[in-house]
């Protein structure tokens, strides 16, 4: 127990734990931008979102999708099949003590390449820059699980 303590101290831990509150609150505020678009662009998917538009078929109208919502939440999945493996497997590989600078390329790595994502994906900018920036996290994940399985390899 008390080597957990200790790794849980560690300099490596308090960077996971950091870098992976700054993805989480980037997840969480695509939440807000999906609504922020919604309310913009009187998009809804459940009729009593549309209440205050009126009732009945005048309300059916905003009963609609939108390209630009979708675009946020299509950004916003995304971010969920990325981010939730990038803590799960960040979390072992910080507990398999890995070397500081190593673990801080690789959090740092994921962290810029996943910002850059939802810039580029929101913005529309064109191909390959979506893939690209998805690419880089998606090989940090992969760099920590290969390291993590080589490392502390159980059978």
């Amino acid at each position: 127990m008390a080597k957990l303590a200790q790794l849980i101290d560690s300099e490596v831990f308090l960077a996971f734990a950091t870098y992976t509150t700054i993805v989480l609150l980037k997840m969480m505020l695509l939440s807000i931008i999906t609504a922020y678009v919604r309310m913009t662009r009187k998009a809804f998917c459940n009729p009593e979102d549309t209440a205050k538009f009126g009732k009945g078929e005048n309300a059916k109208k905003y009963l609609r999708t939108d390209e630009d919502v979708e675009r946020v939440r299509r950004c916003h999945l995304n971010d969920l099949e990325n981010i939730v493996p990038f803590i799960g497997i960040g979390l072992l590989y910080t507990l398999s003590g890995p070397a500081v600078s190593t673990a801080l390329l690789h959090f740092r790595i994921f962290v810029v390449a996943r910002i850059l994502h939802t810039i580029v994906y929101l913005t529309a900018v064109p191909q390959p820059s979506r893939a690209l920036t998805w690419a880089a996290g998606y090989a940090v994940t992969i760099s920590m699980a290969y390291r993590l399985l080589t490392s502390v390899w159980y059978l």
